[in-house]
């Protein structure tokens, strides 16, 4: 069966070319219809689509898919519990992270961080069963906030995988603040959830997520298409 799993994000969209289980080929396009030439070549037996930028009605009618075309919804029938108190307001992405967790680590509490526009925190539990978690700012997002609520302040964009914590300039000190504030920010979270969860299991995605292998502490699990390889197991689990 080849299938084709899309996650349209805040910033930008992913895509995932996958036969049965196995991921052929990913790539990334923009969010305003630019849909790859190589998607567009390809006939597909079924599709999916998670969005949180809003509908994806538009993908359907320029793709080739012979079968089911679901749009990841708070309707969809997920291979895990969800125990979120709204599930309608649920990140698509986040739902797909957690369905990724279980898949590669069946039976063991998960904490899945997706370093994107946002950093989201999501936990589920060794029984399979999705709790909810945190959403905050991503590091990007984090550098335009002081730059736009400010009267003063550069916008600064640098991710320096070995950043100088005493910053001896006002561009050093914005990127220490961010970087470094962040870094506390997640190490702190995942020594929260590791005193609530036993033999927890922290894996990392999302485009920051080389940046946090590189400074985080503690033994993680960096997966970049897990949310790919998470959509993938919903749209298996509903065709």
């Amino acid at each position: 069966m080849r299938s084709l799993v899309i996650d349209i994000g805040n910033t930008g969209s992913k895509y995932g070319v996958f036969e049965n289980e196995i991921l052929l080929t990913n790539g990334s396009f923009g969010n305003k219809g630019s849909i790859p030439q190589e998607l567009l070549d390809q006939e597909f037996e079924h599709a999916i689509v998670a969005s949180v930028a809003g509908k994806a009605h538009f993908l359907q009618a320029k793709l080739s898919v012979s079968g089911q075309f679901l749009e990841l919804s708070a309707q969809t029938a997920l291979p895990v519990s969800n125990l979120y108190k709204s599930p309608e307001t649920l990140g698509a992405d986040r739902k797909a992270g957690a369905v990724g967790a279980h898949y590669f680590f069946p039976g063991r509490n998960c904490l899945v961080i997706d370093a994107g526009t946002c950093i989201t925190y999501d936990f589920l539990d060794s029984q399979g069963q999705y709790h909810g978690g945190g959403i905050s700012p991503g590091l990007q997002m984090k550098y335009k906030a002081l730059h736009n609520f400010t009267g003063r302040l550069p916008l600064v964009q640098q991710i320096d995988q070995n950043f100088s914590l005493i910053g001896q300039t006002t561009q050093e000190s914005i990127i220490s603040g961010v970087l470094a504030g962040t870094v506390a920010e997640v190490n702190g979270i995942i020594q929260n959830y590791s005193e609530n969860a036993s033999d927890l299991v922290v894996i990392v995605c999302g485009g920051d997520a080389a940046f946090f292998e590189s400074n985080l502490k503690g033994r993680i699990f960096v997966i970049p298409e897990l949310i790919l390889i998470g959509l993938q197991r919903i749209l298996a689990y509903n065709v």
